[in-house]
Formats: C-alpha cells, sequence, structure tokens
C-alpha cells in the first residue's frame, strides 16, 4: 500500500481522506486543532460542491443540517435596494461546523489521526496532500517562500443570532468601502456578515475589539444593520484578516501537483470570500483528487488534477477578489451604484419579457 500524509484536517483534508480507497493507500491525517471548532457562520454550497458532498455520501445530511438559499437584494449602506434578482440559485446554507461534523463522520475508520502542527511534509510518505489552508507550510516548503499568503487590507466579521432575519431586510448591504450581509441560517437563525478596509494587525485581532469596531463603523448605515450588531456576542462570532495566495505565475513548474507533493482548498487558491465558492472549490478538489489517485499512477493522477483545477480555481480567485474591490469601492461608489441599479432595471425586464415569450398565445 501507498502512504499518504493529508497535513490539514479541515474541510478539503477531510473530505479527500474519506474517498480515498482504502485498500490502495494507507492514509493519516494530521490536524494541530485538538477538537472541531464550536462556533463557525454560514458557507454556501453551490451545486458543484453539492456533487462533491454526494461523490463522499455526506449531502443528504448536510441537506438536513442546511437551508435552502435564494438570491438576495443588493443594496447601498443606507438600505435602498439596487438591484433584486429573482432566481433560484439551487445553494443550500450550511454552518461551518456542521459541515465539519459531517465530513468528520464520513471518513473510514482505517484514517489514522495525529494532533499536531506539521511545518515540514514529511520526507517518508509515498503522498503528501497539503490541506493545510492559506498559510500553508506544505506549500511554502515545496514551491517556495515566493508563495507566501499575502494579506489584503481587509478585515472580515461574521457571526450568528438565534432569530431570524426581520422581514424585508435581507440582502447585502454595498456601502462607501464596505459591505454587509444579512441573510437565513439553518434552525432560525440570522446570518451576518461584514468587510471593510482595516489597519488592525495582521492576525489575533480580539472578537470583542473586532464587534466594536465594526459597530462604530457601520454606526450610520441602514437601521437593520445597526440592530444586528446590537445583538452580535463574542461568543457567536469571528473576526479575521483576509489573507490570499498569490496568482499562477508565482507557483514553478506542477502548479498543484509536484513531485509527491498536491495542494487542494485554500492552500491552493485561497481567494477572497466574495463569490461564496472558497469551501466549494475545496470539496470539489478534494473529490476530483480522490478520484484520480484511486484510477491512476500517483504522477498521472497529479498532472490530470492540474488539468482539471488550476485554471478553474485561479480564474475563480481573480473573479473573487475584483468583485472585493468594486463592493468595497470608496471614490468610486456612486458609479458603481448607479452601474448596480441599471443592471438590476434590465434584469427586472428581461425577466418579464422571458415571462411574457412563455405564455401561450390564446
Amino acid at each position: 500500500m501507498s502512504t499518504v500524509s493529508i497535513i490539514g484536517g479541515g474541510i478539503a483534508g477531510l473530505a479527500v481522506a474519506a474517498l480515498l480507497d482504502p485498500r490502495r493507500f494507507d492514509v493519516t491525517v494530521s490536524e494541530q486543532r485538538v477538537e472541531l471548532p464550536a462556533v463557525g457562520t454560514m458557507l454556501a454550497m453551490w451545486p458543484g460542491a453539492q456533487r462533491a458532498l454526494d461523490r463522499i455520501g455526506a449531502l443528504d445530511e448536510v441537506r438536513a443540517r442546511g437551508i435552502g438559499l435564494a438570491s438576495m437584494r443588493l443594496r447601498n449602506g443606507a438600505g435602498l435596494v439596487l438591484a433584486a434578482p429573482d432566481a433560484d440559485l439551487g445553494v443550500i446554507g450550511v454552518s461551518r461546523v456542521d459541515l465539519l461534523r459531517v465530513l468528520d463522520a464520513a471518513v473510514p475508520a482505517s484514517v489514522a489521526r495525529v494532533t499536531e502542527r506539521v511545518t515540514v511534509p514529511p520526507a517518508n510518505a509515498d503522498l503528501v496532500i497539503g490541506a493545510d489552508g492559506v498559510h500553508s507550510a506544505t506549500r511554502r516548503s515545496t514551491w517556495g517562500e515566493a508563495t507566501r499568503a499575502r494579506l489584503t487590507p481587509y478585515l472580515a466579521v461574521r457571526g450568528l443570532l438565534d432569530r431570524e432575519p426581520e422581514p424585508e431586510t435581507s440582502g447585502e448591504y454595498w456601502g462607501k468601502g464596505d459591505l454587509f450581509g444579512i441573510g437565513p441560517a439553518a434552525g432560525g437563525r440570522t446570518n451576518w456578515y461584514a468587510s471593510f478596509r482595516s489597519d488592525a494587525g495582521a492576525s489575533g485581532i480580539p472578537v470583542t475589539d473586532a464587534l466594536a469596531l465594526t459597530a462604530a463603523r457601520y454606526s450610520d448605515h441602514a437601521p437593520a444593520i445597526r440592530r444586528v450588531l446590537a445583538a452580535a456576542t463574542p461568543e457567536t462570532s469571528l473576526a479575521q484578516r483576509v489573507w490570499t495566495t498569490p496568482p499562477l505565475r508565482r507557483y514553478t513548474q506542477g502548479w498543484y501537483g509536484r513531485g509527491p507533493v498536491a495542494l487542494i482548498g485554500d492552500a491552493a487558491h485561497a481567494m477572497t470570500p466574495n463569490l461564496g465558492r472558497g469551501a466549494c472549490e475545496a470539496l470539489v478538489d478534494a473529490v476530483a483528487l480522490a478520484d484520480l489517485l484511486n484510477s491512476r499512477p500517483v504522477d498521472e493522477a497529479l498532472r490530470a488534477y492540474n488539468r482539471d483545477r488550476v485554471l478553474r480555481t485561479q480564474a475563480l480567485r481573480a473573479a473573487s477578489r475584483a468583485l472585493m474591490v468594486v463592493a468595497l469601492a470608496g471614490p468610486a461608489q456612486p458609479t458603481r451604484d448607479l452601474l448596480a441599479r441599471a443592471l438590476g432595471r434590465r434584469s427586472r425586464v428581461a425577466a418579464r419579457a422571458a415571462a411574457l415569450d412563455a405564455t401561450p398565445v390564446p
């Protein structure tokens, strides 16, 4: 049997461990976290991620723990609706904690678990899979320090409230240099998130300080935002600086798979959260890599994995960053809002035209 060392027991690491063939691979997962986190906000599972979860055998459980998400209204910072898309996106919202629990339960008992922080990939494994996040030691050790994570100027603060969203307040609010989201979460709760430029430090921001900073930032925004922040508590909130991986040109030959090392999830292509695709692409990475490894020699599987995943994930990484720049526009905010309104009107006209076109003529 070939030995596989998976560095990182988050979404990507657990997903690939769940699918690797135990008859072919002797798998070990190394994770520095002692236990699953107690706090985690909502993740959007787009159709591609749902297909990956189905491949793992976890989709039904995720659906049971999650909630269907509809498209949300786009508003300005004061709450005025700029665009109101009306579409069924087929997206499931599930908390990160619940997703991790479901994936953890899907990992076969044959997989060994080790609680440790890995700074250098083990040299005695036939294959190392780096699933160790945006600050991946696996990536830096194999591809060099030029691939070190990059700090964006943005702070992300997120949380859950133990109550349903107020009627007619759900949506994403784009202010001048900031954004705020309010939406439903499973169990009749409210999911909220905020992002804005901040010089509060690269890491280790206390949640209490981040909530105070966020409340001050949004003190002149829509009343719905202020009410959410007034009810937010440190126990059900998270605060993180937004980091990303560098663009593709920073990777030398091999991209996400090089020699006996492969990268998946944020270790390969950490992106800003604006498209809601980070966790989704981590799941797709894991399933794609596991299926290839289960059916082909390792070198051939890694080449195919690069062909399948590099261009798509790098395009999503760039698109997420571009959307964040637009959403957090500063001086260009008035022009952005005018364009958003125009696009919103155009989409409504197109929807009406499509409905008329579908109506049988008497």
